[in-house]
């Protein structure tokens, strides 16, 4: 339904086109003898379709009612009464087949300095904790005593040692004895380049194997050095800029495109980076992501630019400092969306045009509610319809309608990959700052006088994609 409409063709009485039509493959119709929806499955998107609606079976609910001020809801007994086994999952559940699988083990591996591992406590009873932590081993000083005692370990990394040996919590010592081999991982922690000589004895052990102690790691060539970055020159890990473009590229991998900003202005602060230029050119793509979906290809750059000014104000730097390009663009626009007042009547032109009858009529209701200033329009209202009936359709002409008359909309979901459906999509607990840990008596931390409260304050529409989704406490 999101697609443009094709030419519409005569089928007896009807006008249709392709949006009447479900995807379908006729040798799996012939074969089967039944309905069968095909879809291709090219993108992240598709998770939802190929897991939530595959798995949460048909609508259901499952309602009491009883006298006031006796409410007695057992969720548990009305999860069970709602819930829906279909019959391919149960015959799968009784023979007892797994529903889930592992490939790999993964074993985490601590990454501290001299006499600063991690330790829990409780309040009042840290003196104890502290004694206790003195005398237990983790898996980095359990690996140095390894070293020392078994030879055959000092050719294994300590990111390797989980496939050759098994670390036992009990004893705090790692024992010979092969875990599965090539299907266990080691992982070593996140270090932020902030947390510099940690940041950097975790470079060294991702390298050097056989270490017996920090004093160990610290020696290079016969001589000790003062510092673990001082080491790492001395390995010839620091040579240019590549630990920068190493560590971009990693937390490529598992950070949001704002956090590489930030990490991209705490390396030009801290690192010493030879060629600024150079390390914004190499990884500008993943710097400027999320502004090149919200905005365009040609406005997402300088957007992450500013953003990134704005963040080295901290430092007392500037772009110009570090020979960045310099971009005029007001901080706010980073918070709103700044979208071409005529592309987006273009754009909701070319959609209206594309609305059935009953997608109209929503559209023309929400319009009327939104710039319908009298006190009794109502101005909450709730889009139902099975999948595939238009509903993100409809989202998508409203924001361009809204945007091309120059107003503001802010859509929101519950979900990231919901959100990446929507143009200019974020997640509901970015723009209203919902906790990520919710209970009863949660409140948003959104702050009055604030650029997220003046932003709130001047959108005329919010459209929240699959509401129904969210947790019991946002209700």
């Amino acid at each position: 339904m999101d697609s443009a409409a094709t030419e519409p063709v005569q089928v007896g009485k009807y006008s249709i086109d392709n949006r009447w039509v479900v995807p379908y493959n006729p040798w799996l119709l012939k074969k089967f003898n039944a309905h069968i929806n095909v879809e291709v499955c090219a993108s992240v998107k598709s998770v939802k379709y190929l897991y939530k609606y595959v798995y949460k079976g048909h609508d259901a609910d499952s309602v009491k009612i009883q006298k006031e001020g006796a409410l007695d809801h057992d969720e548990i007994l009305s999860f069970v009464e709602g819930r829906y086994v279909s019959a391919p999952e149960a015959m799968w559940r009784l023979n007892e087949f797994n529903l889930s699988h592992k490939s790999h083990t993964v074993v985490s591996l601590v990454v501290h300095l001299p006499q600063q591992q991690p330790i829990v406590y409780q309040d009042g009873q840290e003196a104890q904790a502290i004694e206790r932590a003195a005398l237990r081993k983790t898996t980095l000083t359990s690996w140095f005593e390894l070293n020392k005692n078994d030879p055959s370990a000092h050719n294994i990394s300590y990111s390797d040692i989980p496939q050759y040996y098994v670390f036992d919590k009990s004893t705090t010592n790692w024992k010979n004895g092969q875990r599965g081999g090539q299907n266990v991982i080691g992982r070593l922690p996140v270090v932020s380049i902030l947390d510099t000589e940690r940041y950097y004895l975790r470079m060294l052990l991702l390298c050097k194997s056989g270490a017996i102690s920090f004093d160990d790691i610290l020696t290079v060539n016969g001589l000790r050095c003062i510092t673990f970055q001082q080491a790492c020159q001395e390995y010839g890990l620091l040579r240019g800029d590549q630990q920068w473009h190493d560590a971009l590229n990693e937390a490529t991998q598992f950070q949001s495109p704002k956090q590489l900003r930030m990490l991209f202005a705490m390396i030009c602060y801290f690192g010493e980076v030879e060629d600024v230029p150079d390390l914004w050119v190499q990884h500008q793509v993943s710097l400027c992501e999320d502004f090149v979906h919200r905005y365009s290809e040609q406005t997402g750059p300088h957007s992450a630019l500013a953003d990134i000014e704005e963040l080295l104000t901290s430092y007392n730097l500037c772009l110009q400092k570090l020979h960045l390009p310099t971009v005029d663009l007001p901080a706010s626009v980073l918070e709103r969306a700044n979208f071409d007042v005529v592309e987006e009547q273009a754009k909701a032109n070319s959609y209206a045009m594309q609305l059935n009858s009953e997608q109209r009529n929503v559209v023309e209701i929400l319009l009327s509610a939104v710039y319908n200033n009298a006190a009794d329009t109502p101005k909450c209202y709730f889009l139902d319809g099975p999948a595939g009936t238009g509903k993100t359709f409809v989202y998508s002409t409203l924001l361009h309608t809204i945007r091309g008359r120059g107003d503001d909309v802010i859509p929101v979901a519950s979900t990231g990959i919901a959100a990446t459906l929507l143009i200019g999509g974020r997640t509901a607990h970015s723009v209203f700052k919902i906790p990520i840990d919710l209970n009863a008596t949660s409140t948003c931390n959104l702050k009055p006088n604030t650029k997220e409260a003046d932003m709130l304050l001047k959108t005329k529409l919010i459209v929240w994609d699959e509401a129904p989704m969210t947790r019991v406490h946002l209700s």
